[in-house]
């Protein structure tokens, strides 16, 4: 972060993550949301700087301290909002705001990316023209050295996502590429940087270039509070407008990204703290002006990310515990309820105990149709039960609900780690500039898994004849209940607002006002939109999470009508099939497993709890068989109902209202 000429670069950045992380894991309320220096911060950093190096009497020198009264009156905005409960007003921040955000920093991101693989091409600024490694043919060959490095290691790092699908290597060494992938690329790619290194100049590739933290100098930023007295008392009064800006953009960022790493499917236990948290948010900004360095605030989607790794731990603890106790029953030749019973005592002996939280509603899933049929079609259900009836593996994976190893020290020890990476500065020197180009790259690209604003801009692009295979996918409801006018409408509307935010980070001054613009997407939704669309419609197109009606695949259910068994995912694949959104939302892409569509036998089930439903009755999608021109009944032979729209009509998919 070789921004605002060298005022700031990656020690502060890394300083400022790490101070404001170690503090937030011990003392912040919701020790799972992560703190770093945003890509929108540092937009307004740089316009910032443009702005005060034109100025006499500010300049250079004096751009800290009077940083350091924009962050003081940002705190300020940030204290009242907390005293006054602003948070309140969290859920009014929709999809619409939300995915708009996040396809705002992916843009950023790839702007980033390409700018950087242009710089490999150039003479960098303040440097000899005359060195042998900036001769024309010497930077030709450093950019296309550059390109390769970063669009190897974007392909590598997207790849390595899938790692634990491959057919090659052991099970902990896929789990170790698919959990480290994008570490491991950066070393092997950084590597390949050195490969050619005896037969090329010194300076080829590029490599990355920031001060050390004990250089002269370099203590310049931790004394700024000494030259603050000496700003201009108008410039400091001048500092609260883009504290304002400063305030709405943290406000929305660390608030939407403390939401998402809560959601409500991660059934977390600990009750959220959003106006703690905001007012935590302020004291470190002051902290951070007055030592010169950027302030950290809540990431998307390293936040929601953070949690569902941990929700990821938690599922292997509690499986290996269950299948262990599951075997030690069997071992004793006890029955399915009393192996159910046994498995149900251990999930709630691992669970913490809270006082305001109802034991009963600690417990795992009801077992299988499938399974419960097996074993009373085998006359197994009260006699001993063995694993040909109880798949304990497979089975217990379908047991688990979604949890989260709620805990303090993941996030002290990351913040911690970035803390040390300060002091790793000249180590980190001989990673080349162009393996960041493509980490920027995957950044972007893997905030858009999900995102159903880009999924729209798709969809706007698939031939005609060809939307019935979005039906044949996991897809959201609105594909389904929504006009394809009134999709393309509503998408060409977010994709036009999109653009003005993102040209306007381009406009010197006015680039200070994009977190206005965002925030101005709540009334937007409120008032204005429900004037151009439907409410359903607009329910549908902009619905949070929770609110979304499943859509499931229509292959799905042709495998049950074809009677086709769906393999079940081993430890851990679970949660790599459960994406989250460009906001971190989760979107439940896990292979279901089936259950049985037929009675089961009226049978002793004690201990065996809930309501089950079968997956002819959630698995059909009744429009794939009018986009292909084909009449289908659902296997149950009946067309069945529509919970958001009633009675299926004909296809909305690539049609008009009349």
């Amino acid at each position: 972060m070789a921004i605002v000429d060298r005022a700031l670069t990656a020690v502060q950045t890394l300083a400022s993550t790490s101070l404001c992380g170690i503090i937030h894991s011990i003392i912040g309320g919701q020790p799972l949301l992560i703190l770093g220096v945003s890509e929108p911060t540092v937009i307004m950093y740089t316009f910032m700087f443009n702005f005060a190096k034109e100025r006499r009497d500010l300049g250079h020198q004096l751009f800290l301290a009077w940083t350091g009264w924009v962050c003081v009156w940002t705190a300020i905005l940030l204290f009242l909002l907390a005293i006054l409960g602003a948070c309140s007003f969290i859920n009014r921040f929709t999809r619409l705001a939300g995915e708009l955000l996040g396809l705002l920093i992916a843009l950023l991101f790839i702007e980033q990316a390409i700018e950087g693989l242009v710089d490999e091409f150039r003479i960098p600024k303040g440097q000899n023209p005359k060195l042998t490694e900036f001769m024309p043919s010497w930077r030709f060959a450093n950019g296309m050295c550059s390109l390769v490095i970063s669009f190897g290691l974007l392909l590598t790092a997207l790849r390595s996502r899938d790692a634990r699908s491959w057919r090659y290597g052991c099970g902990w060494l896929r789990s170790l590429i698919a959990d480290y992938g994008v570490p491991i690329m950066l070393l092997v790619w950084t590597a390949v940087s050195y490969i050619p290194a005896r037969s090329v100049p010194k300076g080829i590739p590029r490599r990355l270039s920031s001060p050390d933290p004990w250089s002269p100098g370099a203590y310049r930023n931790w004394t700024v509070i000494e030259d603050m007295l000496n700003v201009p008392l108008d410039y400091i009064i001048g500092a609260f407008i883009p504290a304002t800006m400063m305030a709405m953009l943290y406000y929305f960022d660390h608030s939407v990204a403390s939401q998402l790493a809560q959601q409500k499917e991660f059934n977390l236990k600990k009750p959220p703290s959003f106006h703690y948290d905001l007012l935590l948010l302020g004291f470190l900004t002051i902290l951070c002006g007055l030592i010169g360095i950027p302030p950290s605030n809540g990431v998307i989607p390293q936040s929601p990310m953070h949690t569902k790794s941990l929700a990821t731990l938690k599922n292997q603890l509690l499986r290996n515990r269950l299948i262990a106790t599951a075997r030690g029953c069997m071992r004793n030749n006890s029955s399915l309820g009393e192996v159910y019973g046994s498995m149900q005592e251990a999930y709630q002996q691992m669970q913490t105990p809270l006082i305001y939280r109802d034991r009963s509603s600690q417990a795992l899933k009801e077992l299988k149709d499938s399974t419960i049929q097996l074993a009373s079609s085998t006359g197994s259900f009260d006699t001993p039960v063995d694993e040909t009836i109880f798949d304990v593996k497979n089975e217990i994976d379908d047991l688990l609900p979604v949890e989260v190893k709620e805990q303090r020290l993941s996030n002290l020890l990351q913040a911690t780690l970035v803390g040390g990476c300060v002091a790793a500065m000249p180590i980190l020197k001989i990673i080349p500039t162009s393996v960041l180009t493509g980490y920027f790259a995957y950044m972007a690209i893997e905030s858009l898994a999900g995102n159903q604003f880009w999924e729209r801009i798709l969809l706007l692009f698939t031939a005609p004849s060809r939307r019935y295979k979005v039906l044949e996918e996991w897809h959201p409801s609105f594909v389904e209940t929504v006009p394809f006018k009134t999709i393309v409408t509503f998408t060409i509307f977010q994709s036009f607002y999109l653009l003005v935010c993102f040209g306007i980070t381009w406009i010197p001054m006015a680039g200070l006002l994009f977190p206005l613009l965002v925030m101005l997407l709540v009334p937007c939704r409120q008032y204005l939109l429900p004037k151009f669309f439907k409410g359903a419609h607009l329910q549908d197109l902009d619905a949070a999470e929770y609110e979304e009606a499943p859509a499931l695949p229509f292959n799905l259910a042709m495998d049950v009508e074809l009677g086709r068994k769906v393999s079940d995912a081993e430890s851990g694949e679970i949660f790599d099939e459960m994406f989250t959104r460009s906001r971190g939302e989760i979107r439940h892409t896990s292979s279901p497993r089936i259950s049985s569509s037929t009675a089961t036998p009226a049978r002793d089930t004690k201990g065996l709890h809930g309501p089950r439903l079968s997956l002819s009755e959630k698995a059909y999608s009744p429009r794939i068989s009018e986009l292909r021109g084909t009449k289908s009944l659902s296997p149950s032979g009946r067309r069945p109902n529509n919970p958001r729209v009633g009675e299926p009509g004909p296809s909305m998919l690539g049609k008009s209202p009349q």
